[in-house]
């Protein structure tokens, strides 16, 4: 199209969308499960979301002003169960099935919708032009680099989240075959598939935190 060839992944789109649903049914459960009566005692999905909800707010929101965090929240938890169940994905024991975040799409398009909240959360929080004034200093004729950090720091966000998880599965790929062919995947996908899934779920997530809280706050 226009000279740029463009690719359609049907796998990557299944099971990024099969893991959407997934979290849909998730939280309906979840919901379900949370009394309605304040006063009634908490049930063990009630605790478990209320200590998923600690976490996030100590952990990944510590120092955000009180109000960003909790508009941040939702948005925090959904980012960073998305990104870990795509990365877990490729263990599955299913055909054909792989990681959407082995794909630069996907964590290109993960990157570049953090940088548009940057600019949203941004404008909320001082306005239009208080937050086009932050390009400008602490100089004004840094602009070009201010708006140059601005699309480097976007693009290693989502290279790093792609390169961790495409090495990953390739490391174990290969030396599956050099070696043990069901013995050696099993050991590696346990570290790069769930240690490393995990690990590049929340760096993604804290990242994307960052980067809003250096434009809202």
């Amino acid at each position: 199209m226009g000279g740029i060839e463009l690719a359609f992944d049907p796998v990557v789109v299944a099971v990024g969308l099969g893991v959407t649903a997934a979290l849909a049914l998730l939280f309906l459960w979840v919901r379900r499960g949370l009394p309605r009566d304040p006063d009634a005692p908490l049930s063990r999905r009630a605790a478990a979301v209320a200590w998923a909800a600690d976490f996030f707010q100590d952990q990944v929101l510590g120092g955000a002003a009180p109000a960003l965090a909790g508009r941040l929240l939702p948005l925090v938890v959904a980012l960073f169960l998305y990104v870990l169940l795509c990365n877990w994905a490729g263990i599955l024991p299913i055909p054909y099935a792989v990681s959407p975040t082995q794909n630069l799409n996907v964590t290109v398009g993960l990157a570049l919708m953090v940088y548009g909240l940057t600019h949203v959360y941004g404008v909320r929080s001082k306005g239009v032009l208080g937050h086009l004034k932050g390009y400008l200093e602490p100089f004004p004729f840094l602009l070009p680099l201010n708006v140059v950090g601005d699309v480097g720091r976007t693009l290693s966000h989502g290279f790093r989240l792609f390169g961790n998880i495409l090495g990953g599965a390739l490391l174990t790929a290969v030396m599956g075959r050099l070696f043990a062919p069901v013995v050696v995947p099993a050991a590696l996908n346990l570290w790069f598939g769930l240690g490393m899934g995990l690990i590049q779920a929340l760096v993604f997530t804290l990242l994307a935190v960052a980067y809003i809280r250096a434009t809202a706050e």
